[in-house]
């Protein structure tokens, strides 16, 4: 009887690793976040042929939204209530949550990008990252009809084992403190993250964190910091990183063994999201109805479920 309970407890403890596993690798969706109405011959291959970044088919799309990474998870509610309102765009909305510098290098690359072997080439009708950015691609005349629609704090994401005991933004300079953090080059969290450093350490902590450490390798800089962050973190490969809020909820809210540090408000940056007409977007009309969409109520309960806040409480 004790060696079945004992067999039992060590087949449910495989069996956790599994799901873990599973949840802390590609593919992340296995195609569920695909909008995509025919999507022909499914093939997916982890690690190998594995975009989770490019959702839907781009040919013949009625809407094709370029979105910073960090709302990847909040984009597939939104599609299906916005595709609710407007039954002809179900199937034919195309978007992309990568990183909003690498973004902007494909639209100044005649909105061409190339991964692997695969390059695919697709006009954007809207353009979403932080406020400033947005600000400066209207004023750049780049973008038009620019709505802010939500607002986001820093948290340190950890392992929920917290193991290096990690309770502030000055444990990040401890040197045996490993870190995934966001490539200032075209992750604009970054810049937000080095002002909150300088607030609770100076530039010594800046330096440590985004200097220092990276030459020695106990940081390393990400390429999509909304996927390699969690995962090395739950590999045991970094023991921390600083995130927006709204991803340490959304790891939470799908099990996986992550939890966060709050940053008290003195020391946070708030992001302030936005989102533009692109000058030449193929389809302006439903593109600026998607913008307004995202100030709604339905569109904002989404939001908030995640601890992303409105425009209009960001101060709570």
């Amino acid at each position: 009887m004790k060696s079945l309970f004992k067999y039992t407890v060590l087949a449910l403890a495989m069996f956790s690793a599994i799901v873990v596993f599973a949840q802390a690798t590609p593919p992340w969706s296995k195609g569920d976040n695909d909008p995509a109405a025919e999507k022909g011959y499914a093939f997916h291959v982890s690690d190998i042929d594995n975009i989770p970044d490019i959702h839907g088919n781009p040919c013949g799309a009625k809407l094709v939204i370029f979105i910073g990474g960090n709302q990847f998870f909040v984009l597939p509610q939104l599609i299906a209530a916005f595709e609710q309102q407007h039954l002809e765009l179900k199937g034919h909305i195309f978007y992309e949550t990568l990183p909003p510098g690498i973004l902007r290098k494909q639209i100044a690359a005649n909105d061409a990008i190339t991964l692997g072997n695969l390059t695919i080439q697709v006009k954007p009708d809207v353009y979403e990252a932080g406020a400033r950015v947005l600000k400066q691609m209207e004023q750049a005349n780049q973008v038009k009809g620019v709505v802010q629609y939500a607002t986001n704090d820093l948290e340190i994401m950890i392992p929920a084992a917290n193991l290096k005991n990690i309770q502030s933004l000055k444990d990040l300079g401890r040197a045996d403190v490993a870190l995934s953090m966001p490539n200032p080059e075209w992750e604009g969290v970054a810049n937000q993250i080095a002002s909150s450093l300088r607030k609770a350490g100076g530039d010594s902590l800046y330096q440590a964190v985004y200097q220092d450490k990276v030459k020695n390798g106990k940081t390393v800089l990400t390429e999509i910091h909304h996927r390699q962050t969690p995962m090395r973190i739950m590999s045991g490969r970094a023991d921390a990183g600083v995130t927006w809020a709204s991803e340490v909820r959304f790891q939470e809210s799908i099990g996986n063994p992550i939890k966060g540090i709050v940053i008290p408000a003195d020391l946070n940056t708030t992001a302030i999201y936005a989102g533009g007409v692109m000058q030449d977007a193929p389809h302006p009309a439903i593109a600026a109805q998607w913008l307004a969409f995202l100030k709604s109520p339905q569109a904002q309960t989404i939001y908030h479920q995640y601890g992303f806040r409105s425009i209009a409480d960001s101060s709570k």
